[in-house]
């Protein structure tokens, strides 16, 4: 049996700490925040029976890594599906539906004939999961693929804005292979949880106690040092040393917690780009869409790139009769907005909904949060696979685990589990 430490209690870290307390060992997570969760975890305002994510989340009905763990915790019992309305917007029409089929045919932005072969070849990439066969769109751009499936209007419509928005100065570099993923992956159904994330979060915690472990809230690593036996102290404990140390953070915090990484290692590291995140979210008295529950805004007339009204798809009676609106950015997290008061940027947001709705005013805004995280949505260029460090780093008995590693899937709480729990595999074989 062995003393085994997990940094973080995001749903990474908890998978891995729930597979490997359930083989035996001794565990014990440390987390920096006052609760579970990572990215995915909430925060509750007064009258509110349910926390709100931070950072938008919904799951996927080919969640399948996700939806396993739920089924073998014992919490099918919160787990909920909707089909809300997904879009974009467009500066003539207002807010266009895109999301299925007859949506995309009836698409006006383009003519009659792009719009099936945008369909047929999002198709062909759903098809291409099937049979696994994804590997030959790491080689080329998104943007180069996107164009010969699709077309040039389809690329400039639909998908330019999108990339754009999300990886910025990056854009050209993106592979196709994250294309792929992020057209695979989604269903049309959304999954969402009575109680939020933050409940889910809270019954894996549970189920990761019920196996022996500890999890340790507010607690920060600070640093990871080697012993001369080869045991691990997390900030200098001599008290506890451990066996094994899996770290679920960004690169960048795995290079501060342990400085002593081989310097090629390191290098690997910071060759690893993201994106950060930041989304204001604002409660308001009405209604701010037309049923849409997200929209991709157009970054030319809008300071934010998704507009995700929660209440959409989740009725406004778990938070006081509120509509929750998300207006979420991704940006290099050396943009302005990481620094901008939540005062400073409300200010440059809310003028512009009144572009998607005539009626609105700035008395509608009964409560504003704002949540910042610099690492967010990892940058895989052409021949990404390449460059990702495997879960054991150079080190004996340190492993690592981040939303870095899942490629050739997209970020999101599905794919921290697959890496959680593999991580944890990892970890019981002994693999190097």
């Amino acid at each position: 049996m062995k003393r085994i430490a997990v940094i973080g209690a995001g749903f990474a870290g908890l998978s891995a700490a729930y597979d490997l307390a359930q083989a035996g060992h001794t565990v014990t997570v440390f987390e920096a925040a006052p609760q579970v969760g990572g990215l995915a975890s909430g925060f509750r305002a007064d009258g509110w029976d349910w926390p709100l994510e931070k950072f938008y989340h919904h799951i996927f009905q080919s969640d399948a890594a996700f939806l396993e763990l739920i089924k073998q915790i014992g919490a099918g019992d919160l787990l909920f599906w909707n089909a809300p309305i997904s879009g974009q917007w467009d500066a003539r029409r207002g807010s266009l539906e895109i999301g299925g089929v007859l949506a995309l045919l009836r698409y006006p932005n383009m003519p009659f004939v792009d719009r099936v072969r945008t369909g047929a070849a999002a198709a062909w990439l759903k098809l291409l999961k099937v049979v696994n066969r994804w590997q030959h769109l790491e080689k080329t751009t998104a943007e180069r693929w996107i164009r010969r499936a699709m077309g040039e209007k389809s690329y400039r419509t639909i998908w330019q804005p999108i990339l754009e928005g999300k990886f910025g100065p990056y854009t050209s570099q993106v592979n196709a292979a994250w294309f792929w993923a992020r057209i695979a992956s989604r269903t049309f159904k959304l999954g969402y949880f009575r109680g939020g994330f933050q409940a889910i979060a809270e019954r894996l915690a549970e189920a990761v106690r019920g196996q022996g472990a500890t999890i340790r809230l507010s607690a920060p690593a600070s640093n990871l040092t080697r012993q001369a036996d080869g045991r691990w102290l997390v900030n200098g404990g001599a008290d506890e040393p451990f066996d094994e140390v899996l770290v679920t953070t960004s690169p960048g915090l795995l290079r501060r917690l342990v400085p002593d990484l081989p310097a090629d290692y390191t290098a690997r590291l910071e060759g690893l780009k993201s994106i950060g995140a930041v989304v204001l979210t604002v409660a308001l008295n009405q209604s701010l869409t037309d049923g849409m529950y997200w929209m991709n805004m157009d970054k030319a007339n809008f300071p934010f790139l998704a507009l995700v009204e929660h209440t959409q798809m989740i009725d406004r009676r778990h938070y006081n009769g509120q509509h929750l609106v998300y207006l979420g950015d991704y940006l290099d997290p050396s943009h302005e907005y990481f620094q901008l008061s939540q005062e400073e940027l409300l200010a440059r947001f809310l003028p512009t909904l009144t572009q998607v709705n005539a009626r609105f005013d700035a008395s509608w805004v009964q409560g504003v949060w704002l949540h910042r995280e610099t690492y967010a949505q990892p940058v895989v260029p052409v021949g990404h696979s390449a460059a990702i460090p495997p879960l054991a780093t150079p080190l004996a008995g340190l492993w690592w685990a981040s939303m870095s590693q899942v490629y050739p899937w997209d970020r999101g709480t599905n794919f921290a589990v697959e890496i959680g729990r593999r991580a944890a595999r990892e970890i019981l074989e002994g693999r190097r």
